[in-house]
């Protein structure tokens, strides 16, 4: 049983907490409470630091315990936490911010060509890639363009909880071929982009996510690249980011 509340699912905003320290090794601290995201489904685990009364952690990453806790993993030499110790989890913002910005530009992907499967992905703050299911791809000044124009009209994201009873009579929501929704909670999450009655997106993801389309700001494709047969491969930037 999960021994971490995953802050992040509630509030992907909230950028520190105040946590205890359930267990602490050289492997990684768990803490009762966290927000930082542990690596899955793509998006990387987050990065910043543990503080308490006479110490500090910097976190290199999070990954998951077998439990699927949050272990928070410490850069070398660094100082590690006692167990019972309170800490202020503080996540290093600008990078998880990005990767937000990523990984609902991704979704928006799927959207821009609908009916088309994902076969992979990945998501960097610096850049990112989905790789499709596609024998002839459009031009990437089409894909670029037809981004932008889904970020620009500024769509609200939010989420719903399904049972694994209902995705399963709906496989039509998983876009993925690689990632498979998390199972064995009995619930799966379902991250929506646009109007609930009229979704421009929605398929079950456990990741984090801006609360707009129009905080991503413009994004670039900057080469589009053939992994297979059919399979292809789109890396994105986020345009500030380009000379």
């Amino acid at each position: 049983m999960m021994q971490t509340q995953p802050l992040f699912r509630d509030d992907a905003y909230a950028a520190a907490a105040q946590a205890t320290v359930l267990e602490s090794s050289d492997a990684g601290v768990i803490l009762d409470r966290s927000v930082f995201y542990p690596r899955a489904g793509g998006q990387p685990g987050d990065t910043g630091t543990l503080a308490w009364e006479g110490g500090e952690m910097t976190v290199a990453d999070t990954i998951k315990s077998p439990d699927g806790s949050a272990l928070h993993v410490p850069s070398p030499g660094s100082a590690i936490p006692p167990v019972g110790a309170k800490v202020e989890a503080r996540l290093d913002w600008t990078r998880r911010h990005r990767h937000m910005r990523m990984h609902t530009t991704l979704h928006l992907l799927c959207a821009a060509m609908p009916g088309i499967y994902a076969t992979g992905n990945q998501i960097g703050a610096e850049k990112s890639r989905l790789d499709f299911d596609l024998p002839d791809p459009p031009a990437k000044e089409w894909v670029t363009e037809k981004l932008n124009e889904l970020i620009a009209g500024d769509h609200p994201i939010g989420e719903r909880w399904i049972t694994e009873a209902e995705l399963d009579a709906n496989p039509g929501l998983v876009r993925t071929l690689s990632v498979q929704p998390p199972r064995g909670a009995g619930q799966v999450r379902l991250v929506r982009i646009g109007a609930e009655e009229s979704p421009i997106d929605l398929q079950p993801c456990g990741g984090t996510h801006v609360r707009r389309t129009g905080e991503i700001g413009r994004v670039e494709v900057v080469k589009m690249e053939s992994k297979g047969k059919q399979n292809r491969r789109i890396h994105i930037v986020l345009a500030e980011d380009t000379p």
